[in-house]
């Protein structure tokens, strides 16, 4: 599948039309957001911004790309994959897809290489973190990189084959904006038992687990739900550190939790996410 440069951005600010002008992108309100050296746009507003900073900080970034590119979730990555392709639609038109919280890219980088076929293709990664952002356009310039929020993408109306959300945070309203009819929505969220043995040691307990929802959100239909789950088992405090690092256990963990997991030096730990295939009715 060839790759081709994403034409459907939108105006973070009126929702009009965004057109490519030189090193920058512009609406017919005059409203112009540059496109910065690295390659990507920041199409969020600061009037929507929650905090200064939003989303993962520098060094969680890094983390989350030593430890991917590590190989350690290309089960997650191949299962999304194959959801994508099995789910596209068969005509020649381009197809569309976002991967809204997109992180530092490695889900949206390793989908390209996967894309069946002989259509072409217009990725859009997004994310509320300007360094995960950054991070991901320096590694692929043919995928359109963009600072912005799930609760207000920047996409043009009804123009989306695929939404990925992969750990993040859906805002199915949005996402049903932006999908063609019958466009696919697949959402990866962690488990039961996704990191237990880490969980278990840096928590005093474990809360109980929320039952599921097994209705699909408004607008939309289950298609399908599959379960991916394998065991890891990482070997040296480096690798674990990045493990902890990536996620928001740790801010969540006490002090003490966070010693014991530093002096860790092998860890067996269970990967356990359940993928949600969801079609815009």
């Amino acid at each position: 599948m060839t790759l081709i440069s994403f034409d459907a951005l939108a105006c973070p600010l009126d929702g009009q039309t965004l057109h490519r002008n030189g090193n920058s992108w512009r609406c017919e309100a005059g409203h112009s957001f540059d496109i910065a050296r690295q390659g990507y746009v920041h199409l969020l507003p600061v009037q929507k911004k929650r905090s200064r900073d939003p989303g993962d900080s520098k060094d969680m970034v890094a983390a989350r790309h030593r430890f991917l590119n590590g190989g350690f979730y290309d089960g997650i990555s191949d299962a999304v994959n194959r959801a994508v392709a099995s789910g596209l639609p068969h005509e020649p038109d381009v197809v569309h897809l976002l991967d809204a919280g997109c992180g530092e890219g490695y889900y949206t980088q390793r989908l390209t290489e996967s894309l069946p076929g002989t259509q072409e293709a217009a990725l859009v990664g997004l994310d509320i973190s300007k360094w995960a952002v950054l991070a991901a356009a320096k590694q692929d310039k043919r995928i359109s990189w963009v600072v912005g929020s799930n609760a207000n993408l920047p996409v043009l109306s009804g123009t989306l084959d695929v939404v990925l959300c992969l750990f993040g945070f859906p805002v199915y309203g949005e996402f049903h904006r932006v999908l063609k009819s019958g466009g696919l929505a697949l959402q990866v969220d962690a488990g039961p038992d996704h990191l237990r043995e880490l969980r278990e040691i840096i928590y005093p307990e474990l809360k109980p687990e929320k039952p599921g929802n097994g209705t699909a959100p408004e607008g939309f239909r289950l298609v399908a739900s599959e379960q991916v789950r394998q065991t890891l088992k990482l070997t040296g405090q480096n690798v674990i550190a990045d493990l902890l690092a990536m996620t928001p256990h740790l801010y969540r963990a006490s002090a003490e939790g966070r010693e014991r997991a530093a002096k860790l030096s092998e860890l067996t730990v269970t990967v356990d996410v359940a993928l949600k295939h969801y079609a815009k009715l």
